[in-house]
């Protein structure tokens, strides 16, 4: 039976988790910055690592008494090493370091995309006695990634990953974040952007869909897995930008900035009676171009690698639009798609130790060097 303690600390959450075994979750805190980072609109990073000094020890100390364990009690402890904001990563990769000193427990370095893919293994795990169908291909779409991976599992339960495919400008998420920036919305921006979405009509102003070439020729099944299907998200955030300066929309934004100023983070309900229906069918436009993109070159890709199964992951994951078209697109294609909850799709600790698992079992434990790795890239590709 082994207990994994779980850290993450790589953007603006600071977390940490109790999971037993991969498969059992015993506790699960995040503690949130968005209040701190709400008036900027983004994640300040010089504010994010004080935030997470703040919150860590607490955090971890939540995490031990909701599981009914003491630090001692844990087999090992689990820790992101990136990607994410270096400074950010210092913060928890310092700490489980001193705990995992302190208490002689081994320490277990993971990979930030590894617990996304690993938050929808574990619910799985939880509910069903075997796992998903492989090989899988899985999206992770996030505020600061857009990443497709071909997953799959050795006989001896070691997990690989392929890179497909990833975004060449902005994460879908960031769109959403700077979509709402420029409308004058909350922070972040999905939460806001699906709710108001519903009152819109999606398919009134056409969005531009990225044309990328690639070298996978959907008449050819791939060989090669290391070929890519790439995202790009710059244009839509672009025709956004043009279409509210083509529409004259700068003054009613800028009516509704200076009506919401230090109102902290007003929810989609607050903005409603502010926003006229132009802009109303803008965002449910916006946001309905994005999720289309996704689904396309993700099912594209499914089909092209010839795939079991699709994990879709990541805080835009929690979208609950783009949660019903993958279920409904992916099902007429004979494909089932897992998700994980909404609470295990945005970051947290429960997919980090759960991640930690399958290398707990191989010994594969990092050592007194292990330092943040801002940019660390996912298996091969």
């Amino acid at each position: 039976m082994a207990l994994i303690l779980g850290i993450e600390s790589s953007c603006d959450e600071t977390a940490a988790a109790v999971v037993r075994d991969g498969s059992e979750l015993l506790s699960n805190v995040v503690s949130s910055q968005i209040a701190t980072h709400q008036p900027y609109g983004g994640v300040v990073p010089e504010l994010a690592s004080r935030e997470h000094l703040r919150a860590i020890v607490p955090v971890v100390r939540e995490a031990a008494r909701r599981a009914h364990v003491k630090l001692e009690d844990v087999e090992a402890l689990a820790v992101t090493q990136g990607p994410g904001l270096a400074g950010s990563l210092l913060i928890g990769i310092t700490y489980a370091k001193a705990l995992s000193f302190a208490l002689s427990k081994p320490l277990i370095a993971v990979n930030h995309l590894e617990g996304h893919i690993h938050a929808a293994l574990l619910e799985q795990r939880q509910t069903q006695s075997e796992d998903l169908p492989l090989p899988a291909l899985a999206l992770v779409v996030s505020g600061g990634h857009t990443h497709l991976y071909l997953v799959n599992r050795s006989t001896q339960g070691s997990w690989s990953y392929v890179n497909v495919g990833h975004t060449l400008d902005d994460a879908a998420g960031e769109a959403f974040d700077k979509v709402a920036k420029l409308l004058a919305l909350s922070y972040p921006g999905g939460p806001v952007i699906e709710a108001l979405a519903e009152h819109g009509n999606p398919h009134a102003i056409a969005m531009p869909r990225s044309q990328i070439k690639t070298k996978l020729k959907r008449q050819e099944k791939a060989e090669d897995p290391s070929e890519s299907h790439d995202f790009s998200f710059s244009g839509i955030k672009t025709a956004v930008l043009r279409f509210v300066e083509t529409h004259a929309m700068q003054a009613s934004i800028e009516h509704r900035r200076a009506k919401f100023v230090g109102a902290g983070n007003p929810t989609a309900a607050e903005f409603l009676p502010h926003l006229d229906q132009l802009t109303l069918d803008l965002i449910a436009s916006f946001q309905e171009a994005v999720i289309q993109d996704l689904l396309c070159k993700t099912l594209r890709a499914a089909e092209d690698l010839e795939v079991q199964s699709l994990i879709v992951t990541g805080g835009v994951a929690a979208n609950g639009h783009l949660r019903a078209e993958f279920d409904k697109r992916a099902g007429a294609e004979g494909l089932r798609a897992f998700f994980p909850s909404r609470g295990l799709s945005t970051d947290n600790a429960a997919m980090i130790a759960a991640a930690a698992y399958p290398k707990f079992l191989a010994r594969d434990f990092a050592n007194e060097h292990l330092s943040a790795e801002a940019s660390l890239a996912l298996g091969a590709g």
